[in-house]
């Protein structure tokens, strides 16, 4: 076994561990650390055998890595909170009495999706990779915090949209038409949901590339210099509320169905980080037809001629309807991604967080774009 695979297994038992060890807490206060939204989604049984799978693999893992003599720091890390996890009560752990409460935080949907997102694209990305990279690449933890804040912050994100979109759809709203879009098959509201929402979307999209202030915050997410299924998480958190209300916005207006717009968020759950992801799909018809890995890839690119072009997550036509459609040439790939003064960006999630708040002179010197 060569010197990679061992530090994997340090790496992944800290993972496990840590991750084991929040989903103790959340069983401890759920109230507290728990989405009432995602509680819905998942059962007790179903988080408890999840938590005794995690406990088991970094116990094991973090062994081999410590015999092996490999980042047994790490590896001390994934054993040690899974031991503490087992001590505050393990995959046994007592389940008290949810209490309601105004306000929680989304650690059970942060360690959950974290879970399987991992499980899902790190295997794909090593099988199908647009050039290899280890997933603990540079920034990774950097995209990790990204990733953590906005799904810990899931409850917020969600009463601020619904809040915001319910007060335009009061009196925005034209009944007849909701009536008649309640009058279509869930699979034809789906599909017209998806391009209404793209369409939202990608028109918010190219406001973002060409309304300075706006950039700023844009920025943030076009800094990553790899792409790669975490990458995408990388969004400033005032992008996320504005991005999230301005495409739910016509789905409330127009009344879509429950059931429509729930398939709709799993679909943009799915699409935007494959679209983001170190996946080669070589399917070049598809690129007309759907978002793929390359297409997005390229609107990501350090290059001159796709600075404003490919905008939508979902559907080609979108673009093709703006204007802005550009296929790359076939079976290339960008050298570079990131905005065009790439090396002036700050490092890390709060140097990039107040990035957008810095003064427009400031500003100017580390994330402008070169036209």
């Amino acid at each position: 076994m060569d010197r990679t695979s061992r530090s994997w297994f340090a790496h992944l038992s800290a993972g496990l561990g840590l991750s084991a060890l929040l989903g103790v807490l959340c069983f401890h206060f759920p109230d507290v650390l728990t989405s009432r939204e995602f509680r819905t989604v998942y059962t007790e049984q179903f988080a408890r055998h999840l938590l005794l799978a995690g406990l088991v693999a970094a116990f094991v893992l973090g062994t081999l890595a410590i015999l092996r003599n490999r980042n047994k720091r790490v590896a001390t890390v994934g054993v040690c909170s899974a031991a503490l996890a087992v001590l505050l009560g393990g995959a046994t752990v007592h389940f008290k009495q949810i209490e309601p409460t105004p306000f929680s935080l989304g650690l059970d949907w942060f360690v959950i999706s974290l879970f399987f997102s991992a499980l899902v694209f790190i295997p794909i990305e090593k099988m199908l990779a647009v050039r290899p990279m280890s997933p603990l690449r540079r920034e990774w933890r950097t995209d990790l915090g990204y990733f953590f804040m906005s799904h810990v912050l899931v409850q917020f994100v969600l009463i601020a949209v619904t809040a915001s979109t319910s007060a335009v759809a009061a009196f925005a709203a034209f009944p007849a038409l909701q009536q008649y879009i309640q009058s279509f098959p869930v699979w034809a509201q789906f599909l017209l949901a998806v391009f209404l929402a793209d369409l939202a979307q990608a028109l918010l999209h190219r406001t973002y590339h060409n309304v300075p202030w706006l950039w700023r915050f844009h920025a943030v997410h076009h800094s990553s210099r790899r792409m790669d299924w975490l990458a995408g998480s990388r969004i400033h958190i005032a992008e996320i509320l504005m991005t999230r209300t301005m495409v739910l916005l016509p789905l409330v207006v127009l009344g879509f169905s429950a059931e429509a717009v729930n398939a709709y968020v799993i679909l943009v759950g799915i699409q935007a980080v494959l679209a983001h992801a170190n996946v080669r799909l070589d399917f070049r018809w598809l690129e007309y037809v759907l978002v793929t890995p390359r297409y997005h890839h390229w609107h990501h690119a350090r290059h001159a001629d796709y600075l404003d072009v490919n905008y939508a997550i979902h559907l080609p036509l979108v673009d093709m309807l703006m204007g802005t459609f550009r296929r790359p040439p076939a079976g290339e790939w960008p050298e570079e991604y990131g905005v065009m003064k790439l090396e002036t960006v700050p490092r890390g999630i709060w140097p990039q967080s107040l990035m957008p708040l810095a003064p427009k002179e400031k500003y100017g010197d580390f994330v402008g774009r070169e036209e």
